[in-house]
Order: structure tokens, then C-alpha cells, then sequence
């Protein structure tokens, strides 16, 4: 178990200012991006101990957390 946490500029170091453009450009795009960040500081909290969580439910929010991440990498891809 890692408590790095996952920001999507460590994610995806080479799509920094696409993340940013998108993020400007489109809303739905910013929600993910926002919910991503939700989610990912919401398991670091429970890996880190600040916040202690379920088991179950820290890996229902890593699940959640992947598929936030596949659906902004699908997006980044498609803007390219």
C-alpha cells in the first residue's frame, strides 16, 4: 500500500497543460478532474490514518479513483 498521493500531474507528467486547457474548456472534463481529486485525498487521508476507513471501503474508492483516472486519460487522448 502506497501513501504517495496520485495527483494527476504525477499521473500524467506530459499532459500537464492539456489537463489545464481541458479543465478551462470543458466542464464536464473539470468535474472529473475534480472528483478525481475528491477521491484521491479522501484515500490518502484513509492510508495515512487521518481519516480511518473500511477496508472495503478504501478499495470501493481506489475503484472509483481507477476509473475517474481511465475515463481523464480517455479524454487527454482524445484531445490530442
Amino acid at each position: 500500500m502506497s501513501h504517495t498521493p496520485h495527483e494527476l500531474v504525477e499521473e500524467f507528467p506530459d499532459a500537464k497543460d492539456k489537463i489545464h486547457d481541458l479543465k478551462l474548456s470543458d466542464p464536464h472534463f473539470a468535474r472529473l478532474v475534480e472528483e478525481y481529486h475528491e477521491v484521491n485525498r479522501a484515500i490518502h487521508r484513509a492510508e495515512t490514518l487521518v481519516e480511518p476507513v473500511a477496508e472495503s471501503y478504501e478499495t470501493e474508492m481506489r475503484r472509483k479513483r481507477l476509473a475517474l483516472k481511465d475515463q481523464i486519460a480517455r479524454m487527454l487522448s482524445a484531445a490530442a
